[in-house]
């Protein structure tokens, strides 16, 4: 395995994108302050400022409205089984001389999220040898806790760490464990050879009675670390979570054109 760390000139970003969606039909191009959601995401990616930044899209409609804000945006199999099979497929397309070693695979639905989450997501590989790496946030609500379509992170900091390594992925949290609790945020970092060997896998026992996909990578042995982040970064799912992303980039265009 490569004991190489990520730079800008081995690591790129890639969002997988298609419009599927059944709560929120066009998701991928609904506006958001004159520009479609998708390149606010491309957008935030291009802020973290780690490397390239490609858009995986399953639908033309997609790669056009990239392409128009002045974005790079390559055109995948639209019937692709998952997001990380997107993103390998355009990595293989856009890379076959096998420049990038890292690869962040960043939701299509975080308008909002905060550039230096997504840069906390390389971090782990810093401080670990890791195949994988994620984020999670301290839990600190019994409504989020309770809640099965809120993925917990089994994992433990060691004094004053920002990073650890994950031992499991659950819906509910056993009996027993002992707090803090941590949200699984769905963003994942990739090693090449990582991302490779993943898609390559079958679907796990534990993956598919959990509907968790990472529960393949800890099922054959991959590991996978994580970084703490403060804050969760807001999905939009529903014509609601349209809205109010809507009006937090309004008021964040606001306070930087002031």
């Amino acid at each position: 395995m490569s004991i190489n760390t990520p730079n800008p000139n081995n690591t790129i970003v890639i969002i997988p994108a298609r419009m599927a969606s059944t709560r929120l039909p066009g998701k991928p191009l609904a506006d958001i302050c004159g520009m479609p959601m998708i390149a606010q995401v491309w957008q935030r990616g291009i802020e973290a400022k780690i490397g390239k930044v490609l858009v995986a899209a399953g639908e033309d409609e997609i790669a056009s409205a990239i392409r128009k804000v002045g974005g790079d945006a390559i055109l995948t199999d639209a019937n692709l089984p998952s997001g990380s099979d997107r993103v390998a497929q355009a990595l293989n397309m856009r890379d076959p001389d096998r420049q990038f070693e890292f690869i962040v695979n960043l939701q299509g639905d975080l308008p909002t999220i905060d550039p230096k989450a997504i840069r906390a997501c390389l971090g782990a590989f810093l401080t670990y040898d890791a195949d994988i790496t994620t984020l999670v946030a301290k839990i600190d609500n019994e409504e989020e806790l309770s809640n099965p379509n809120v993925v917990k992170a089994m994992t433990k900091f060691a004094q004053g760490a920002s990073t650890a390594i994950a031992t499991d992925f659950v819906r509910e949290i056993p009996d027993q464990t002992p707090p803090p609790f941590w949200h699984h945020i769905g963003i994942y970092g990739y090693r090449r050879e990582a991302l490779e060997k993943f898609i390559g896998l079958p679907v796990s026992a534990r993956e598919k009675s959990r509907s968790l996909e990472q529960m393949r990578a800890l099922d054959n042995q991959m590991t996978i670390a994580v970084s703490r982040v403060d804050v969760v970064p807001f999905g939009v799912d529903t014509p609601q979570d349209l809205a109010i992303a809507r009006e937090v980039i309004a008021q964040h265009n606001q306070q930087n054109s002031s």
